[in-house]
């Protein structure tokens, strides 16, 4: 019986089969009244059924099939285009044209998803496209199905290929490679801006000999004495820093900008400039909290400390409770005992907002050199800089103006307590963030 159901359940009749039944009732009703009509239209009914058994005996009588396997990476990279391709094959004896339906994630909230193939007779196919993941987590793809047709095209067998499989959405990996030349030589990224080195840097690396080029002032006259060339030191920038990256997980973190939330935004950042600093020879740390503190990661540069990272960035998630920063103090107070750099991704939207929270920031910063990162909120720059042309406008455009001067006042209240602070766009904020860290060192102020 259940040999017997697979040449039901898998049968699905086309759009042409219907209308070409269609056709043929009509053309019966005609001949009802044209009776010269009615043996032709008998035949071709006749004709277009045979066709239909014909069909069906291709399909599921002769020997052969369509087969699909799914590649694809086991991690998916948040934000950013990830690559699927489907290997198709067909081994009927036939020419097929088929559908596919692939069964996406519900994730993505793709109820309709189609692709259209055709492949020659027993030979093979590839047919790729792309998700852009918006959230973290597991993504669990179901069945591939694919619809073969013969020739023919009036009915379809269907396929159930590609087993189901679950992907894990990380923060965004596949961005370390753009933004690792910044480590590895001295040319910037378009958007990165070049900073002026200012003196040497206090660790020294060698002496070695004087070729065109070489600055003068770092003429080793000693060694120089020693040996018939001119010697020069060479300096190298200060290594062994720590970097450490604190998140806020709290509610104001939730805010959504481009499908992903402020929280994403940050933790892609995070892993980018983390990554730049291991290779820049400093120690990458990293520091989780809402109402408490939940990861801690000491600064490091073993060899599987961006593993380490990436992993525990992947299972952070949003909380809706107010973010504790005295906790965060007394963390940082404890468990960082090296004056180290450290860049506070948060979200500040008004000033009594920071003002709560400043006298910890102060604390930290008495310690370490402190950045707090926050953000623009570009709906309000954008009402900010419109021109309104009604009560209504003039009223939401004050409003919006207010917010932009507060956020303006959070800027300089912070410089004023000796701490740096980034505002940024979500869209900008990688770019700003490894500005900021490559000018620190080369102002040698990490």
């Amino acid at each position: 019986m259940k040999s017997l159901s697979k040449y039901i359940s898998d049968l699905y009749i086309s759009k042409r089969w219907f209308l070409l039944l269609g056709a043929c009732v009509i053309l019966l009703f005609l001949a009802y009244f044209v009776h010269f009509l009615y043996q032709p239209v008998l035949a071709f009914t006749g004709f277009v059924l045979l066709l239909t058994f014909v069909d069906y005996a291709l399909l599921f009588f002769f020997k052969g099939g369509m087969n699909a396997v799914r590649i694809m990476s086991p991690r998916f990279s948040i934000g950013d285009e990830n690559l699927v391709t489907l290997s198709l094959s067909n081994s009927f004896p036939f020419k097929i044209k088929g559908a596919l339906i692939e069964e996406l994630p519900f994730q993505f909230q793709e109820r309709n998803f189609h692709l259209a193939v055709a492949i020659g007779y027993r030979s093979r196919e590839t047919v790729t496209y792309k998700l852009r993941p918006l959230s973290r987590g597991e993504f669990g793809f179901g069945n591939l199905l694919c619809y073969a047709s013969s020739p023919i095209g009036f009915v379809q067998r269907r396929f159930k290929t590609a087993e189901p499989v679950v992907v894990k959405v990380y923060p965004s990996y596949q961005q370390l490679r753009r933004y690792q030349l910044l480590a590895v030589s001295g040319n910037t990224l378009s958007g990165v801006k070049k900073i002026r080195r200012v003196g040497h840097s206090l660790e020294f690396e060698k002496i070695k000999d004087y070729v065109q080029g070489d600055d003068v002032r770092t003429i080793n006259w000693k060694a120089t004495a020693r040996s018939s060339n001119l010697m020069v030191n060479t300096f190298t920038d200060a290594r062994q820093q720590q970097i450490y990256c604190l998140i806020d997980k709290g509610r104001n973190m939730k805010m959504p900008f481009e499908g992903m939330t402020l929280l994403d935004h940050s933790i892609n950042a995070s892993l980018a400039l983390l990554n730049v600093a291991l290779l820049k020879q400093d120690k990458a740390g990293l520091i989780t909290f809402s109402d408490k503190v939940n990861d801690i990661i000491a600064a490091d540069r073993r060899p599987n400390q961006l593993h380490r990272i990436l992993d525990t960035l992947y299972k952070q998630q949003t909380q809706f409770k107010e973010s504790d920063y005295e906790a965060v103090w007394s963390t940082v107070h404890r468990g960082i005992t090296q004056r180290s750099l450290v860049l506070l991704f948060t979200n500040f939207e008004t000033y009594s907002s920071l003002e709560r929270q400043l006298p910890f920031l102060k604390k930290i910063a008495q310690r370490h050199l402190t950045c707090v990162v926050f953000f623009q909120n570009t709906l309000l720059k954008e009402i900010h800089e419109s021109t309104p042309d009604n009560i209504e406008g003039i009223y939401i455009k004050t409003i919006a103006d207010q917010f932009d001067l507060e956020k303006r006042l959070i800027v300089k209240e912070l410089r004023r307590h000796g701490v740096l602070s980034i505002l940024t766009t979500p869209q900008t904020l990688t770019i700003d963030i490894i500005n900021k860290y490559l000018e620190l060192k080369a102002r040698q102020m990490v």
